[in-house]
């Protein structure tokens, strides 16, 4: 293995938007990223837009694949898709399995173990580390509106959303917004706490950590 591509879901439509949250996502995988460049190996984070874009992406990547290159898809679930098992082959088939099923995507050409969802939207990452969005919002922030379940997999994604802009909407940044807000706090969260409510970051981010360590 000599490159690592993470296909990622976001960023909207502009090379800026893109570049941003970018730096947020790097700044999230650091110990990845650093531990892939340990091994000269080339670190590629491509913010992809809408998700169907993301998937085309991945896809024509798919088609020129090279074997020294580890290709990873890194998509919203936008629904539920249920607690995780201690069988990690049955965890990776599950998450292509509600991709298939959800968006009637052909991913049979695909190792479902390069697949992997932030669930149920990646906003459940942002909103597992309270502390960091109480200081980076100040003042009239409202954290009593946030979700309080310890798996925040679990939240229903509209329900998330509508929370985290609840919890927002009086502070002086204003409502959180996903092209402003969601690249700077990405490179402030804390990712412990993000690994203990939202497992499936914890799976991805092990799994990605074992890959590069065996290159």
């Amino acid at each position: 293995m000599k490159e690592i591509a993470i296909y990622l879901e976001g960023g909207g439509d502009s090379a800026q938007q893109k570049a941003e949250l970018r730096t947020g996502m790097d700044a999230l995988l650091d110990p990845e990223k650093q531990a892939a460049r340990n091994k000269q190996l080339r670190w590629r984070m491509i913010p992809s837009g809408g998700r169907g874009q993301t998937f085309d992406a991945f896809q024509n990547a798919l088609k020129r694949l090279d074997d020294e290159i580890l290709l990873i898809l890194l998509v919203d679930s936008e629904a539920s898709v249920g607690p995780e098992s201690k069988d990690k082959d049955a965890n990776a088939k599950a998450r292509v399995h509600h991709l298939m099923q959800r968006d009637q995507w052909d991913l049979s050409g695909t190792d479902p173990k390069h697949v992997h969802l932030m669930v149920q939207c990646m906003e459940a990452w942002i909103v597992a580390d309270q502390e960091t969005l109480a200081a980076f919002y100040g003042k009239k922030f409202r954290a009593n509106t946030l979700p309080n379940r310890q798996n925040l997999e679990e939240e229903p994604k509209v329900d998330l959303l509508k929370n985290l802009k609840k919890s927002t909407e009086k502070t002086q940044k204003g409502e959180y917004a996903k092209i402003k807000h969601a690249s700077k706090l990405l490179e402030k969260i804390d990712r412990v706490k993000v690994s203990k409510r939202c497992p499936r970051f914890a799976t991805f981010t092990a799994w990605l950590a074992k890959k590069i360590a065996d290159a």
